[in-house]
């Protein structure tokens, strides 16, 4: 419920701040006064969009703040969707600053426009002209029958259900597009990959066959200087492995004399291991080396290859052309595999088709049971309220897709007298009547769901006498189970509230003021007398003002 309202700077408020009980309570004032300026604040703090026109003093930036007692309304799991601190008692504030931006607080934690009005959707509704138009929409119907079928529970499992039912279908379009658009590409991309397939791509193969054709393309200059290094190692007379041999001879027979000299010899061994040891691979490669123009020419395709491919696919490394084979791998595989995924996709979703259509079926079924009733309930209400001979005529037909809300599209419609036409309600139903079947539904929406507080505006348009007083005893007895509020001109519905303010203007040297004060029980018959006779109090007024409140 709504516990407290304060603004500050908008439009005709200089300051405003006012407490509210639970119950029913009414508002009234002249026209002019500025109850749709009042309004006007409260619809700011619940998401409303603003501007700078809605500001008193441009210069000061204008703060509206209300307060709400939320325990009862289970918005626990709203607050923590969105990271908020749950208060049973929860402030919202909305500024508007002069250079025209606006921030909005819930418990004191900044949010935007979006969460604010979700959570205001949940804490107040506000009934305009505007929200009678809603009788007509098929989502605000189904709301209504939901209400009195309790549906609730299924709603849910059913929106949960839908959920999981559109992401498959979307993963089931896009394979099918992918499908689609891949197999276009599917044969360039098959190419391509066996061209790198065939292509030797391996870390450091390029370097390898470098070095491979350089060895082969230069052989006989590779012979001829390791014939000639081995010849320098073995000439018989001047060879470095028979002199190293002389020297070695030499330095045993030092060796007995002393330590360095032994040191020395094995030094001059070692050399003459590594000498002889060179002789051997010099002689090795010797043998092996020889001429083959058809390895030669394998190395060079090899190597022609592979520089084509990084000029063909703008590469650099062979890195990059490794990587580039596995992407097209992985296209290519995923085409060759994505006719097995749509069919167990499909499959797949048939399964939750099947589900989601069981669970709107008893839905339907639910709703279809409860039509008669409500058919009842409205028709008994709008009697009391001058409408003896009004009925409807409510039909539920299957829809051929899953809505948000089931699979019905409901048919309601409207007849005001005997003997007249079904119609659609905004066609064939005056302003007057469409506020009666408004609050009508409204009151029975009350008996069966939680709503939050509700705030009447001028609901009672169009009506007058024992209907109007018919109109007020509906909401006061709404407020039994709820905070009510009625904006009102008329006397009859304003003498059923628990509590009553009244919206003034008031000149304060050159500035006027709109401003809003609760009304002791003796203010309330001088308003009261005033809604029925005019400024010129007369007795009869004044007494019928005390009749009213009895």
């Amino acid at each position: 419920m709504l516990n407290s309202l304060s603004i500050q700077n908008y439009a005709l408020i200089d300051t405003l701040n006012v407490t509210f009980n639970n119950g029913f309570t009414i508002i009234t004032g002249e026209t002019g006064a500025g109850k749709s300026i009042l309004l006007g604040g409260l619809g700011l703090v619940l998401g409303k969009r603003a501007d700078l026109s809605s500001l008193r003093d441009e210069t000061q930036k204008c703060i509206i703040e209300a307060t709400f007692d939320i325990k009862k309304y289970h918005l626990k799991e709203f607050f923590n969707e969105n990271d908020l601190d749950f208060e049973e008692r929860t402030i919202i504030r909305r500024e508007i600053l002069p250079s025209g931006k606006s921030r909005a607080f819930i418990n004191d934690s900044p949010v935007n426009l979006d969460v604010l009005s979700l959570l205001g959707d949940r804490l107040i509704d506000i009934h305009s002209q505007h929200q009678t138009l809603q009788l007509a929409e098929n989502d605000f119907q189904l709301k209504v029958i939901d209400a009195l079928a309790s549906n609730g529970k299924l709603l849910v499992d059913y929106k949960l259900h839908l959920a999981t039912y559109q992401k498959t279908q979307k993963e089931l379009k896009d394979l099918i597009a992918f499908q689609q658009n891949a197999t276009k590409e599917y044969d360039y991309n098959s190419h391509l990959l066996k061209e790198l397939e065939v292509a030797p791509l391996k870390e450091g193969i390029l370097e390898e066959l470098e070095e491979q054709y350089e060895q082969l393309n230069n052989v006989e200059i590779i012979v001829e200087h390791l014939s000639k290094g081995y010849q320098l190692l073995n000439e018989e007379q001047i060879g470095i492995l028979n002199l190293l041999s002389e020297l070695k001879i030499a330095s045993n027979k030092l060796s007995s004399f002393g330590a360095n000299f032994a040191a020395l010899n094995e030094r001059i061994i070692s050399v003459f291991i590594e000498i002889d040891d060179i002789s051997t691979e010099l002689d090795s490669l010797q043998e092996s080396a020889e001429a083959n123009p058809k390895l030669l020419e394998e190395v060079n395709a090899k190597l022609q290859l592979i520089h084509n491919l990084f000029k063909k696919h703008n590469a650099a490394t062979i890195s990059e052309l490794i990587e580039i084979r596995e992407s097209l791998s992985e296209k290519v595989s995923a085409v060759d595999n994505v006719e097995a995924d749509i069919k167990k996709k499909q499959t797949q979703l048939a399964k939750e088709e099947k589900e989601l259509e069981g669970i709107a079926l008893e839905i339907s079924k639910n709703r279809i049971a409860v039509i008669p009733e409500l058919q009842k309930q409205l028709t008994e209400s709008l009697g009391q309220l001058g409408m003896p001979s009004a009925t409807f005529k409510i039909e539920v037909n299957s829809a051929k897709t899953f809505n948000e809300n089931g699979k019905d599209e409901l048919v309601f419609l409207f007849a005001a007298n005997k003997g007249s036409n079904y119609g659609d309600l905004k066609k064939v139903a005056s302003g007057g009547e469409l506020s009666r079947i408004m609050l009508t539904i409204k009151s029975i929406l009350a008996k069966y769901e939680q709503l939050p507080t509700m705030m009447f505006d001028e609901i009672d348009t169009g009506v007058s006498g024992e209907i109007s007083n018919k109109m007020g005893d509906i909401m006061k007895s709404m407020s039994a189970t709820m905070q009510v509020f009625s904006i009102t001109h008329l006397p009859q519905v304003a003498s059923k509230g628990d509590y009553h303010f009244k919206v003034f203007k008031e000149e304060e040297g050159m500035v006027t003021n709109t401003k809003m004060k609760p009304l002791t029980k003796d203010e309330r018959i001088k308003e009261l007398a005033e809604m029925l006779g005019g400024k010129e109090l007369s007795d009869s007024a004044l007494a019928h003002a005390k009749q009213l409140l009895g």
